[in-house]
């Protein structure tokens, strides 16, 4: 039976370890997944551990965490979602290396161990960037000015501005990136390290505290805008960033990055998919991609983002699918 601790609850590990830091970590399909690709990959006797925190914890809960982790041999390292930004805000200076994506992004989404030290990692603006390109062509952008709509002013939604605004990808960049949140904390440092990286894609943020404020973001946005709901609402906690009246765009690329829990938004989407020819994508390429990046990093392998290993190990996971 997969172990799940909370910060009080936190024992050595007895073999090598595999933390997972999370919410609701006994719901995640990783618990049938990692040890199938743990075989795959041959990375020996090793145990994947959940970690439960309550949404915006308290400083001293991550402090606790983090801690353990860095002090404790056989714990090896750690997967963190929803608490990316919180985490690494309380607990940065027990990291011995942060690596340039952290700091610019101020979160964390992976920690290892190398060498006798103890590393923070951003993998997100990596793994969210393999998971758009999974679903949206080649020159997407490039087409005809299209706006992204972002529900959710975290960690992912941070990833993904920086991954669609890089000048690398010439014109193949949104016309403009437009970003929701509940609370304004999270906009200003959305906004702060979108300056900082000299992004050139305009990015205009709304504070939206309701369904319906959503739903007025999403009514100026262009067609063929990719909507995006990154709030965690749905799989973290209950409902849904819009309301049953919203309206979606035509021929929008509507994405949830949930692919567990109630998923009231893509239902919402499915909805309207065939009256506004949308196109609907859960978070399942997103969950393969951003698991496979973070074990790379903790167990120091190989795992290419494409080809036969990585087919393999999405079809290794599809099988555990209901």
């Amino acid at each position: 039976m997969p172990r799940t601790f909370t910060p009080d609850t936190l024992e050595p590990a007895s073999i090598p370890t595999f933390y997972f830091i999370g919410v609701t970590t006994g719901s995640s399909s990783i618990r049938t997944v990692f040890p199938a690709w743990a075989e795959a990959l041959g990375l020996g006797e090793v145990e994947l551990v959940g970690i439960d925190l309550p949404l915006h914890a308290p400083e001293e809960q991550y402090r606790t965490v983090v801690s353990f982790l860095k002090d404790d041999p056989l714990s090896l390292g750690a997967l963190v979602t929803t608490h990316k930004i919180d985490l690494y805000r309380a607990a940065r200076d027990l990291f011995d290396e942060i690596d340039p994506l952290a700091e610019l992004m101020d979160e964390v989404s992976c920690l290892s161990k190398r060498d006798g030290r103890f590393r923070a990692h951003a993998k997100d603006p990596i793994s969210s960037g393999l998971a758009l390109d999974a679903f949206l062509p080649a020159g997407y952008f490039a087409e005809a000015p299209t706006d992204v709509v972002v529900f959710g002013a975290g960690g992912s939604a941070i990833a993904i501005d920086w991954y669609l605004s890089r000048p690398e990808r010439g014109a193949d960049r949104p016309a403009r990136i437009v970003v929701t949140n509940r609370s304004g904390g999270r906009l200003e440092t959305l906004r702060a390290i979108h300056d900082e990286a000299s992004a050139e894609v305009p990015l205009e943020t709304a504070l939206a505290p309701t369904a319906e404020d959503n739903d007025a973001v999403l009514a100026s946005a262009s067609a063929r805008a990719v909507v995006v709901n990154a709030t965690g609402l749905g799989k973290d906690a209950p409902g849904s960033p819009l309301s049953d009246a919203v309206v979606f765009p035509e021929r929008a690329v509507v994405w949830d990055l949930n692919y567990r829990g109630d998923l009231v938004f893509l239902d919402q989407a499915r909805a309207a998919e065939a009256e506004r020819s949308l196109q609907v994508e859960d978070g399942w390429i997103y969950f393969i991609h951003g698991w496979t990046q973070v074990i790379a990093e903790v167990f120091d392998v190989t795992i290419p983002t494409s080809g036969p290993v990585f087919d393999e190990l999405s079809a290794i996971a599809a099988r555990t699918r209901a």
